[in-house]
Order: C-alpha cells, then sequence, then structure tokens
C-alpha cells in the first residue's frame, strides 16, 4: 500500500511540467530567410502577443535611397505564449521551428524581453552586429589599428583584442571600441 506521502509527491511532480506549459513565457521563432514580417503579421491575425524588432536602414540603388525597415534580427520573431499553444504559432507558413535544445523549446528571460522591448521604444539607434565571443579570431575595421587581425579579449569593462605577428613571433594587445571589431573570415 502506498503512503499518502508519496502519492502527494507523484502528484506535484507531474503537475509541474503541465503548470510550465501552461504559464506564458517569451520563445523564439525561427524563420524562413525574409519571412519576419508576414510570420508577424499571422501571429497578429491569430492574437498571438509577439515582438518583431525592427531597424531603419537606407540602401541606395542605381537610380533611387530607399529607406527600409529591416528586422534588428533576421530569421526570428519572438512569441509570448503558453508551451501548450504552441500550435497557433507553428502551423504558420514560413515558421521553421520553436528555437531551443535537444528538441525542447527554450523560454527566455521575461527580464531580458521586456528591457529589449522598453529599450527600442525609446526610439534608439539600433543596428545588427555580428556575434562575438571571447576567444575568437576577429578584424578590426576602425581605428588606428584597421585591418589588423587578432583574438578578442575582455579587460574589465573594454575589449582588447591580441594581435600576433608571426613573422617574429610576438604579439601585443590593444584596447579598441566594439564598433571597430568584426568577425574575421
Amino acid at each position: 500500500m502506498q503512503s499518502v506521502a508519496q502519492s502527494v509527491e507523484r502528484t506535484t511532480t507531474t503537475a509541474q511540467p503541465e503548470m510550465a506549459c501552461a504559464q506564458a513565457r517569451w520563445y523564439a521563432l525561427y524563420t524562413c530567410a525574409n519571412h519576419e514580417k508576414q510570420v508577424a503579421a499571422q501571429l497578429h491575425v491569430r492574437a498571438v502577443e509577439h515582438f518583431l524588432p525592427l531597424y531603419s536602414s537606407v540602401r541606395r540603388w542605381k537610380d533611387r535611397r530607399v529607406r527600409l525597415d529591416l528586422p534588428l534580427f533576421p530569421g526570428y520573431v519572438f512569441i509570448r505564449l503558453a508551451l501548450q499553444n504552441r500550435l497557433r504559432a507553428l502551423e504558420i507558413p514560413s515558421v521553421v521551428r520553436l528555437v531551443g535544445f535537444n528538441g525542447q523549446p527554450a523560454a527566455l528571460p521575461d527580464e531580458e524581453m521586456e528591457i529589449l522591448r522598453s529599450g527600442l521604444r525609446q526610439s534608439l539607434r539600433a543596428e545588427p552586429h555580428p556575434y562575438l565571443t571571447v576567444g575568437r579570431r576577429v578584424r578590426i575595421a576602425g581605428g588606428p589599428f584597421a585591418g589588423l587581425e587578432g583574438v578578442l579579449k575582455r579587460k574589465k569593462n573594454s575589449l582588447r583584442v591580441v594581435v600576433s605577428l608571426s613573422l617574429i613571433q610576438r604579439s601585443l594587445a590593444v584596447d579598441v571600441d566594439v564598433a571597430d571589431v568584426v568577425p574575421a573570415f
């Protein structure tokens, strides 16, 4: 015969995943290339809370200049819904999947999403930038060391690039502005 404590334990462990599925959280939807706005429009029609951050960019063709609103994170639209309602978003044409790990959608931190949303509402100029990690090979694109390549390091609150001169087998560390660093290809 099973004890009351064991039956209570079983019900609480099975209820937790169900509660996680019923709670609205932020998720990233991965979309087909250049279909973010269409997906956002369909999410609006289906009454799914979504967030598609855009930035303004001027593109120049031979005969004219055009101001375009482009996705800040190409290929992604953020949605807020309970995981049990994910089919409302996944059934939309051009949606590939919910971003996650090991086949399970990964929720984004609510605080991070709210900071991002409120910051972009203030009309601050934002534009995409390549994702850089410490230890990655980068090229300095501006400033006095423009054109040199090195490995990205972080020193306190600034970026530092270690540039190596292979001919003499020596290196130097240079402090650079984040805007002057691009990934080396």
